[in-house]
């Protein structure tokens, strides 16, 4: 697991405070709300010194460790 793949993860099991499987819908199993949301993204932009825009924010992009991994791994590259 790469080391951004590895925070991403360490964080949602941090705040999630659960056993989390990488591709679990953290919005689906309604583990996560709208404030935590704004939270993630804050986390993202200042962690992995990336800016996202409005177009990025689309859920799929968001809702699963796997994919907000895929999406900072294709902000930065």
């Amino acid at each position: 697991m790469s080391n951004v793949r590895t925070q991403i993860f360490d964080y949602l099991k941090t705040k999630i405070n659960i056993d989390l499987n990488e591709n679990d819908d953290i919005f689906e199993l309604r583990l996560v709300n709208s404030l935590f949301y704004i939270q993630l993204i804050n986390f993202l932009e200042s962690s992995f010194s990336i800016k996202i825009e409005n177009e990025d924010l689309d859920l799929n992009n968001f809702n699963t460790a796997n994919n907000i991994a895929n999406f900072v791994e294709s902000k930065k590259a």
